[in-house]
């Protein structure tokens, strides 16, 4: 069977939650949405309750679980979502948030109204102390190539991060075989920072369509626990530098000199992060495997050509080669000036 839309959650050991996002998923007002949860063999009761709603939920007919034997991360999960959505859109949200009644509809409006790949609504966090902050993006018609992509890197943290509350056409994540890596950490980031890249037509809403909710001890909360896997230091590492190894066929584009930035200033938080905790990071991490990850996706060349953010991209291209020592005792001072450490 055929649906506009495909709604994907990935379950791992969500008992606690599964309920409550499932819930506003199936409260959509929006009428033809696939419901597609991939259980990740996370050995509790998730499997259970979605069974049981997929039974008793007068949408309960267009819900489809798919069940994994063995753990094969999230990353498994949501490829597997690109590639069997019946959807012409395809929809990403987490086992633990939630989503406005209205999310489907008005992403799915904007994009007829303006035969959009893609369309973003904005959003709010609701962190463990219960505080909120809204991200809200202006109304925007992003329509032409690198369009979107300008936009996103036309500062630090331009375009959300996560893989969660944007509409997106199927078929371009199929055509460009674009899909998650296999990583267990920001695997959603490297994701949408090169997504925005293929994307001709895209919309942006200042409508709140989604609210992350998040937990003690999840992995977007580690900077607050008392013990951090050097693992995952290592894993978020990795993850930035497939971006700049994607960023290569890219030199040639007009956004290339922001998307460069962005991607060290994603670098340059990063170490001084490991920095701060260092002394919770087990097992302990070296100065010299801190530094490897202060490399620029430009050469020396290619930045001395670039029209815009030349000086800043030199900076941290210069900062990245000196010895580990001085670079760490730079990158340390560089913090606490911005009040990072």
């Amino acid at each position: 069977m055929k649906y506009d839309v495909t709604i994907g959650i990935p379950v791992y050991r969500s008992e606690p939650f599964i309920r409550r996002a499932l819930t506003s998923a199936l409260a959509q007002t929006y009428p033809s949405i696939e419901f597609l949860l991939v259980d990740d063999a996370g050995g509790d009761g998730s499997l259970a309750v979605m069974q049981e709603m997929q039974q008793t939920q007068p949408r309960g007919g267009d819900i489809r679980i798919i069940t994994h034997d063995k753990n094969q991360g999230v990353s498994a999960s949501r490829n597997q979502m690109i590639d069997e959505a019946a959807g012409e859109f395809l929809y990403f949200m987490d086992s633990d948030d939630v989503i406005a009644a209205n999310t489907i509809s008005l992403l799915m409006q904007a994009i007829r109204r303006y035969d959009a790949e893609i369309a973003f609504g904005s959003y709010e966090k609701i962190d463990v102390s219960g505080e909120k902050t809204t991200y809200q993006y202006p109304p925007l018609q992003l329509l032409g190539d690198g369009r979107l992509a300008t936009f996103a890197y036309r500062k630090y943290g331009g375009i959300q991060a996560s893989a969660c509350n944007f509409l997106v056409k199927t078929s371009l994540l199929r055509d460009h075989h674009h899909r998650f890596i296999a990583a267990d950490y920001w695997e959603d980031l490297v994701l949408t920072f090169d997504l925005v890249t293929m994307v001709r037509r895209a919309v942006l809403l200042p409508d709140i369509t989604y609210t992350y909710l998040c937990r003690e001890g999840s992995l977007s909360h580690y900077h607050q626990r008392a013990q951090i896997s050097k693992e995952e230091v290592l894993g978020n590492i990795r993850s930035v530098e497939h971006l700049k190894h994607t960023s290569t066929v890219l030199c040639n584009m007009a956004y290339y000199p922001n998307r460069c930035l962005n991607i060290v200033l994603t670098d340059f938080y990063i170490v001084c992060h490991i920095l701060k905790k260092r002394k919770h990071i087990v097992p302990s991490v070296s100065f010299a495997e801190i530094k490897s990850a202060l490399t620029h996706p430009a050469t020396f060349r290619q930045i001395c050509s670039f029209r815009q953010g030349r000086l800043k991209n030199l900076a941290f291209y210069l900062l990245g080669r000196l010895p580990a020592p001085v670079c760490l005792a730079a990158v340390w001072c560089l913090g606490k000036c911005k009040k990072l450490l």
